[in-house]
């Protein structure tokens, strides 16, 4: 009997209970798109990757962690079987097929009763590919198709242009803050032509659920580390992949060289003679000020702004930070990864001469869905953290320019 073609169509997912079951690298690739969708997701699996678990962290998801029991799809109103264990996979989709839930199984299309359809987004409008016939059914193919159309979208042209595979080596690629429509087109090119791609918690998530099945996807926070400091291990996972004649990505938030390590990976894969291409990304630093409506300089009130890392506090001895000059500094002041040392930071700061009722806003999880604006002073920034329970990632700046913003003009 001849296969009949799989019957697209959306779902509106908003409110309704969708079971994820396995917290592996598909539910990571998977989840961002339901949770952009609304959907209230329950996940049940005994562990979990670094990015599913932070995804539980931040109340994103509702986590059950334990392996799959009859019932659990109870109430469903779409599944995804993505665990290890084939006998619960094949359990839970008899389950599926009996209280009639849409049920997409990653280790066997054929017994699933709905599909992943290859996606993509330009513009609020969604494309998601499926191959008709499954006997034939091409990752590769399906992926090209939908890179043609959103990108014809984006251009205007809907002409799809010819799909090539880029040469081995490495891609050193900054994501931007988050929002993955912020990514540079280039560096959205390269991430679709990849076979791996390592990437940091802080990379934009969203563009992981874009790539065909076939790309391995590596969480930097997993790379064992051994006799290895973790940067080493990441270093030399990128020359490991990229020796073996595949197309590698090094997907990092921001910009790769703010704070990002970038020219550490550079210096190593030069020496391993990779070939590494730099792909500048939009540095959270100008971009999350930006987007909670913050200039970082503005007319009048601030001639120049200054960037700090602040992972280690003004009185660690490994600190290269001159903060006594900082706060002498009438411009705008961004500190990047402050959050659990801004107390030390402002006390310093007002020690050295800074106002102590100098503005200061917390901008977390910027250019994100979940991003959130927390104001303050330099006198109250420690106990407005605490009080707010701010959590890393989290952009901080300090300045008049903090007061200057659209929705707080006089």
């Amino acid at each position: 009997m001849a296969e009949h073609p799989a019957y697209p169509v959306g779902l509106r997912l908003s409110g309704r209970r969708v079971v994820v079951l396995g917290a592996g690298q598909v539910a990571q690739r998977r989840l961002p798109a339901l949770i952009a969708a609304g959907a209230d997701i329950v996940l049940v699996s005994p562990e979990a990757t670094p990015s599913v678990e932070a995804m539980a962290d931040a109340g994103e998801i509702t986590w059950h962690r334990r392996r799959y029991a009859d019932g659990d799809l109870a109430d469903a109103w779409y599944a995804l079987i993505a665990t290890s264990d084939p006998d619960a996979n094949t359990a839970a989709s008899a389950e599926a097929e009996r209280l009639r839930v849409w049920c997409v199984r990653s280790d066997d299309a054929d017994r699933a009763t709905a599909w992943t359809p290859a996606t993509g987004t330009s513009e609020g409008v969604t494309v998601a590919v499926l191959t008709t016939d499954a006997r034939g059914r091409d990752p590769r193919h399906t992926a090209a198709v939908r890179d043609a159309v959103v990108e014809g979208l984006r251009d205007g042209t809907l002409v799809a242009p010819h799909y090539r595979t880029r040469a081995p080596g490495v891609a050193l690629v900054g994501g931007g803050p988050g929002d993955p429509d912020l990514i540079t087109v280039r560096g959205r090119r390269l991430l679709a032509e990849a076979d791996v791609v390592i990437a940091d918690r802080l990379g934009p998530r969203d563009l992981l659920a874009e790539l065909p099945p076939h790309v391995e996807v590596i969480d930097a926070a997993k790379i064992p580390y051994g006799r290895y400091m973790a940067q080493e291990a990441i270093n030399n996972a990128l020359i490991e992949h990229a020796k073996q004649g595949k197309s590698v990505v090094r997907l990092k938030g921001g910009d790769p060289f703010v704070f990002g390590r970038g020219m550490e990976e550079v210096q190593a894969l030069a020496e391993a003679g990779i070939p590494c291409t730099v792909v500048p990304g939009i540095s959270s630093s100008i971009s999350v000020p930006g987007a909670a409506g913050i200039p970082v300089t503005h007319r009048g009130v601030a001639h120049e702004f200054t960037v700090v890392s602040g992972h280690v506090a003004p009185d660690d001895a490994r600190s290269l930070v001159d903060w006594p000059s900082l706060a002498k500094l009438t411009g705008t002041l961004v500190i990047l990864m402050g959050v659990d040392k801004i107390g030390k930071i402002a006390e310093t700061l007002v020690a050295h001469g800074k106002s102590p009722k100098t503005p200061v806003a917390l901008v977390q999880e910027g250019t994100t869905a979940a991003q959130r604006r927390v104001d303050a002073t330099l006198a109250t920034v420690a106990e407005t953290v605490r009080t707010e329970d701010v959590k890393p990632p989290a952009v901080i700046v300090i300045g008049a320019v903090v007061t200057e913003g659209p929705d707080r003009a006089v």
